[in-house]
């Protein structure tokens, strides 16, 4: 569901509420609903008729825990009535396994692939594993078209595609590049990175405007044009088909535990 700047469908895509997600209602404006993400804060306009209410109750219990993920690069959710098509790193709100719960009453089920949070995929998981989820859903996203605003495999930019990476591994990340950049302990030389390392990049006039994460081998994914890996040395992205680098390396950051 695109989120956007003004409550008009002319309005720039600045997030998507992807499936499973959660928000509040901050004000309405004839057809348009002014809304603030659950999971990062993030505020934009929806149309109203993509809106789905649950209770306070609902909001609360999802709010509080930390929900499996899709790991499918398309699977379905469905009930007797209807088949939802849900993409990779999509939350699977109370998931047993098996079933899911949208809202207070409406149970689907799901017979995909998907993480588990108590199974050494969460936020305390050992970092190896995580690590190697991050690489591994990594290599899922790419050639994904890059859309201003999109977080799913069908249309991702580049802070969008780090929140999804992390967020498969249990980490909320925030949605800005810019905001992204305050987490995590600061790498200071290329030589020491290690993949899921996040490394930021500035413009001329010094503002965060691109991030890409770590692999192995001084090599960066990240979504410029479409989802790539490039090599990464002190200078920047050097993109070969163009023989040139296009981003200039401000600030490498470490995430994960050592």
């Amino acid at each position: 569901m695109p989120v956007r700047a003004e409550p008009t469908d002319r309005a720039e895509i600045v997030t998507q509420l992807i499936f499973g997600e959660c928000y509040s209602i901050l004000l309405a404006q004839g057809n348009w609903l002014q809304v603030r993400l659950a999971a990062d804060q993030y505020v934009g306009w929806i149309d109203f008729k993509q809106h789905q209410p649950v209770s306070a109750e609902y909001l609360a219990a999802w709010s509080a825990q930390d929900h499996p993920r899709s790991l499918d690069v398309v699977q379905m959710v469905s009930n007797a009535d209807v088949r939802i098509p849900v993409s990779l790193g999509a939350r699977l709100p109370f998931f047993d396994g098996m079933s899911l719960r949208l809202g207070d009453n409406d149970t689907y089920f799901y017979n995909g692939a998907a993480t588990n949070p108590l199974n050494g995929h969460g936020l305390h998981g050992p970092t190896d594993k995580r690590q190697a989820l991050l690489l591994k859903a990594g290599q899922l996203f790419l050639k994904a078209p890059y859309l201003w605003g999109g977080k799913t495999l069908f249309g991702i930019d580049c802070s969008g595609l780090m929140q999804q990476l992390y967020g498969l591994i249990g980490q909320q990340l925030p949605r800005d590049a810019r905001q992204q950049i305050d987490h995590g302990r600061p790498v200071h030389f290329v030589a020491q990175t290690q993949p899921g390392d996040l490394a930021f990049f500035d413009n001329a006039e010094g503002n965060i405007v691109h991030v890409g994460m770590l692999l192995d081998d001084q090599q960066i994914l990240h979504a410029s044009g479409e989802v790539r890996i490039d090599p990464l040395d002190h200078n920047g992205i050097y993109n070969r088909q163009r023989q040139k680098y296009t981003h200039k390396l401000r600030l490498i950051k470490r995430l994960l535990p050592e």
